[in-house]
Formats: structure tokens, sequence, C-alpha cells
């Protein structure tokens, strides 16, 4: 496969599992502050500590206060992690490929990309917000269902796949840390009132709420929930689950020796880490995702060095612009 597919399609998948999450993300935040009193500190402004784009965000808008942050969460074309610039990205890597991509996966994100363009340039209301994120996600989970039932078992999927599960460990780490820091008490005597039902939000944002209930099968606390989106290797958004699908995809493929170190290292970092003692301290897990986040950048420049950074026929590197990146992946 031509290195210029390759990276269009790992990307394809990266930028649609953005989108999907990010939609989870603000839907599940939305409602959570609907169960909260009002003096509670959780607001919107940690959604944006999510991306790591602070600096932009605080560039563009006054404040971060709930109109602001989904209008820049959602449709703002300026921040390449918004919705409709996820999908957007996603429409053109698929559009250079179509000839490999079956056409139904085309028509679906198409189709998608041009609802939220319409329900942006109308405004996303209050009322209207539940159902444009709901229609995001759905839209999203057939995208993936298309691409399980349709794509054959080729070098196409393989490099989706790696996109996919790359983009979800990394979603995973930034939920994780941001929300673990209003969460996790700073002493056995700090509990607040509502934390579990905090944590039960951080579950839902990444589908993991019934999972955990079934697998775990006890209440619900901080450091059973993160034991489970760290460690646990049957669910599929955990990091770990998705570190060990990445592995066995880039096994498949050759001259993975470099990729695959650094997915060996990663994992390591997943299993030896020290979850009680994480729990019981914030600012060792905030350090230890840190860590998580600069091991996903090496990876990514692993496959990008080893599958993209190849130069075409007229001698003009592939690779694309480093932009495309940076909303997700860069270090904080």
């Amino acid at each position: 496969m031509l290195s210029r597919v390759a990276e269009n399609i790992y990307w394809l998948a990266r930028y649609i599992e953005r989108a999907e999450d990010t939609a989870r993300l603000l839907s599940v935040n939305s409602h959570l502050l609907l169960d909260l009193p009002r003096p509670t500190k959780l607001g919107w402004s940690e959604i944006i500590a999510i991306t790591g784009n602070d600096e932009l965000f605080d560039e563009l808008y006054d404040s971060r206060d709930e109109a602001n942050v989904l209008s820049f969460m959602c449709g703002d074309v300026r921040y390449s992690g918004s919705i409709l610039s996820s999908l957007a990205a996603a429409r053109e890597n698929l559009r250079t490929t179509r000839e490999i991509i079956p056409r139904e996966i085309w028509e679906e994100i198409n189709q998608l990309y041009l609802n939220v363009k319409e329900q942006v340039e109308a405004g996303i209301t209050p009322r209207r917000r539940d159902a444009f994120l709901s229609r995001v996600i759905r839209s999203c989970q057939t995208v993936n269902g298309l691409v399980e039932g349709m794509l054959s078992y080729t070098q196409a999927r393989t490099f989706l796949m790696l996109g996919r599960q790359l983009e979800r460990a990394d979603m995973t780490t930034r939920i994780i840390d941001v929300r673990s820091a209003n969460l996790l008490p700073r002493s056995p005597d700090d509990l607040t009132p509502f934390e579990n039902l905090q944590w039960m939000s951080v579950l839902k944002s990444l589908s993991g709420f019934q999972m955990y209930r079934q697998h775990v099968r006890l209440r619900i606390r901080g450091p059973d929930v993160l034991q489970f989106l760290l460690q646990d290797r049957r669910f599929p958004r955990a990091v770990a689950c998705s570190l060990e699908r990445l592995a066995i995809a880039l096994k498949s493929l050759p001259m993975h020796e470099a990729a695959l170190e650094e997915v060996e290292t990663c994992r390591t970092h997943i299993a030896n880490a020290e979850i009680i003692r994480m729990a019981a301290e914030p600012d060792l897990l905030h350090e230890f995702v840190d860590e998580i986040q600069i091991d996903f950048d090496e990876l990514h420049e692993a496959i990008r060095k080893t599958y993209f950074d190849q130069q075409d026929e007229a001698g003009q590197s592939q690779t694309q612009a480093s932009g495309q990146s940076q909303s997700q992946s860069q270090s904080r």
C-alpha cells in the first residue's frame, strides 16, 4: 500500500474516533451538571483542559461558559479538534481513498459531515444539543459497524485499527487526568457527597458504566474505576485493551519492530501503574498520565516514520501537516 494512502486511512480512523469521543464527552458533561447542585466546582472549563488547547480557546473566547465551550468543541473550524473540523478532515482523507473504502462508509461520513455543518450554521441551542450530539455518536458508531462488516482484512483495515485504537487510548487518558483532579479525595476524610455520581459520569463518557458493573461488581469508587479504565483487557475503551488490539494489528504489518517496541513500552507502564497510590495522590496520577501521553506521541512517531514518512515519485514527502495531530496528541 502507498504510504500516502495508508496515512490517510490512519487519520480517517483517528478523526472519526475523535468526533465520537468529543460528542460523548459533551453529552455526559451536560447531563452531569444537571444532577449536581449549583455550588459545585465542576463546569465546562474542564472540557477545554481535556483537549490540551487552553491557550487557543482563551485567544478566541473571553470566558469558559457553556455557550463558548460548545461553540469551540462542536463547530469552530479554527480548532482542528472540534467535531466539525474532525469530520471535515475525516471526509477529506476518505475522499482521496474512495477506491479502497466501501462506498457505504463514504456516504455515511459525508452525510454526517453535511448534517453537522448545517446544524452548526443554524446554531446548536440547548434544546437541540442532545439530539445533535446523539446523532454524531450514532453515526460514528455506524461507520465503525460498516468497517467491521464490509471492509476486508487487508492492510487498509489494519491502518484503520491503528488509528482508532491510538486515538481511543489517548482520549481515555485525557478524560481520566482532568476528571480525576476534581474527583480523587486529598485525604480519606475528604470525600465529596457527589463523588460516586461524578465517577459514574467518567464511566459513561467512555461507555463503560454497564461493563464496569458487570466486571468489577463493586460500588463505584475512584481506585476501582481507574484500574478498570487503565488496566482492564476486556473493555474495548480501556487503555490496556486498546494497546493490545493495536499490537495485534501491528504484528500483521512488515517492519513493525520499532512501533511494536513503543507499544510494549506503553503496555508495561500501564500494567505497572500503582493505582492505589495514584488514587490517594492526584498529583502522581497527573504525572503518570503525562508520561503515558509522551509514550503515545512516541508511538505515533514510530508509526509515522515507519509507514508514512516516505517519498512519492516526485520526491515530496507525503506526511500530512503536523497540525492534524496537535489537538489531541500534544503533550501538556
